[in-house]
């Protein structure tokens, strides 16, 4: 059975999407089968990978019209990597969940049937900590969480940790932090003055790959491609491969020593 892993911050432009859409791309040329669940109304992860987010998606399925295995959509360019996609029509989900019957388990009712077709099923989160992202904590098995190399983006973590705290202690007693992922990193004093103490706070759960600020990364949801396929020489593909080599790592550990 996969591993559910969800890519949360209520902060946008921290470099969310570009890590869930990067992350996945890189675990599957690595040899793993990886779902990427957009779960953001807008679609970036969906179209980031060049698929038309005027189709059916992830909405149908929080609705019972459709399953999960009718939405998938395989990429063309990485064969291990298949998308549920995301739309507008997601907006209405916050509204429409909650008058649903167990309405804080439907993702995790939809990803069931599937669960074990994968490695791993990555969800990128929308930038809130609304009732839709509740209910993908609720899912999932961990929480990736992007930190940008910004002060402002330390001050909106306390909020995250609280709701998975909230999570944890009711709706998912098993729901741990996967670990915190910096992002847009520059060499200077300020980025790393915010790297130093995201890892003197958080310890082990830092990790040691470090995603650098990079133009081609920027460029490269507009082709509808991740990095390694639009310019694989590209320091943003360097660093999402290692990120994704540290990912398989830590879980090929974490399982080692719980048997």
């Amino acid at each position: 059975m996969s591993k559910v892993v969800a890519l949360a911050n209520q902060k946008g432009g921290v470099g969310k999407t570009t890590t869930a859409i990067n992350l996945a791309a890189s675990l599957a040329l690595l040899g793993k089968k990886v779902l990427l669940l957009d779960a953001d109304p807008q679609a970036n992860a969906t179209s980031g990978l060049g698929f038309d987010i005027e189709l059916d998606g992830i909405y149908e399925c929080l609705v019972g019209e459709k399953s999960a295995e009718e939405v998938i959509l395989q990429s063309p360019d990485i064969k291990k990597l298949w998308v549920l996609p995301s739309s507008i029509d997601l907006v209405a989900a916050d509204t429409e969940l909650p008058k649903m019957e167990n309405g804080h388990h439907v993702i995790k009712n939809v990803l069931e049937p599937i669960r074990d077709k994968f490695d791993y099923i990555l969800i990128d989160c929308s930038p809130s900590l609304g009732y839709t992202t509740v209910n993908i904590l609720t899912a999932a098995d961990s929480v990736l969480i992007p930190v940008q190399c910004e002060y402002l983006a330390l001050e909106g973590l306390s909020k995250l940790l609280n709701t998975i705290k909230i999570v944890k202690s009711g709706l998912n007693p098993a729901l741990e932090i996967e670990g915190f992922v910096l992002t847009m990193y520059m060499r200077n004093r300020l980025n790393n003055q915010v790297a130093t103490e995201v890892r003197e706070h958080f310890g082990p759960l830092a990790f040691d790959t470090v995603i650098q600020r990079n133009i081609r990364l920027g460029e490269a949801p507009s082709h509808g491609k991740p990095i390694m396929l639009y310019d694989a020489s590209a320091t943003g593909a360097v660093n999402y491969l290692s990120l994704a080599k540290e990912f398989i790592k830590r879980n090929r550990k974490a399982k080692q020593e719980t048997k």
